[in-house]
């Protein structure tokens, strides 16, 4: 079964949004991953060291390259990425500024003027599209490779799963099913597993590497794939020119006369 139209148009804007937060640039340094995961760490020391990792930032701007394939179509395109570290996200295609996104913690907004459409809306509406409680810190945890649930809330278990540490509640969710896999030498995400059986849905974000920033640990490649019963759409990434702690703008104004994409 195929995603309606409107449904399309925002799953496939926030899966451009959920890739471009992650950064990297052309002088950092690829860490190189030679640690080995131990079966002699608890849960709660894997949590420890990665919370101890998470990234720390003001402001970001920088330039990415996307591309989205869906049901064998493929297509790439080159964004302005400018961030506020819990506070905004604004995202421009580069060449003629066609597509712009901003979020907040309470709006999610963009327009289209290739289609002359717009949304502004709130996360309960992208979260029934991409089947998971999404909200701003959610996101943008998943976009700078760190655990999107607080891992202080309940009880976790470890276990050594391809030389990385598999980290999943004791009880699942009987609706979802979580897993995270941390890397053992710098103790960020491998990659983030969500599934929904009941409703065919699938969310998967790899992270191939990652590299040092400001003395920093963030990702450099990140690949989404985003599935309901049979629509699947995979991202990929590349992340250029990045500068941290800047000063950063945000305009945004919706053309006159575009029309409103509403979910139903």
């Amino acid at each position: 079964m195929k995603l309606p139209q409107v449904h399309r148009h925002i799953k496939w804007t926030l899966s451009v949004f959920l890739i471009t937060v992650a950064f990297s640039c052309n002088s950092a340094k690829r860490v190189i991953a030679s640690g080995e995961a131990s079966d002699k760490l608890s849960a709660k020391q894997v949590i420890k060291q990665h919370q101890k990792n998470e990234v720390d930032f003001k402001t970001l701007k920088a330039r990415v390259k996307i591309d989205i394939s869906q049901n064998n179509n493929s297509q790439g395109a080159g964004f302005t990425l400018r961030m506020e570290k819990d506070k905004v996200i604004w995202l421009s295609e580069s060449i003629l500024g066609m597509a712009r996104m901003m979020i907040t913690p309470d709006k999610v907004k963009f327009y289209n003027k290739l289609d002359n459409e717009y949304f502004d809306g709130d996360y309960k509406l992208l979260s029934d599209v991409v089947g998971i409680d999404l909200d701003f810190m959610k996101v943008q945890n998943i976009l700078l490779g760190q655990a999107i649930y607080d891992l202080d809330d309940e009880p976790y278990q470890v276990s050594v799963n391809n030389n990385s540490y598999a980290i999943n509640p004791k009880d699942q969710n009987a609706l979802i099913e979580l897993f995270y896999l941390i890397n053992p030498s710098h103790f960020k995400m491998d990659s983030l597993q969500m599934q929904q059986m009941l409703k065919k849905r699938m969310l998967q974000v790899d992270y191939s590497s990652y590299q040092k920033v400001d003395k920093q640990i963030v990702p450099e490649n990140i690949r989404i794939i985003a599935v309901e019963d049979t629509d699947e759409v995979a991202i990929t990434m590349e992340f250029k020119s990045v500068s941290l702690d800047g000063e950063v703008r945000f305009p945004f104004n919706i053309p006159s006369g575009y029309k409103e994409i509403e979910i139903k």
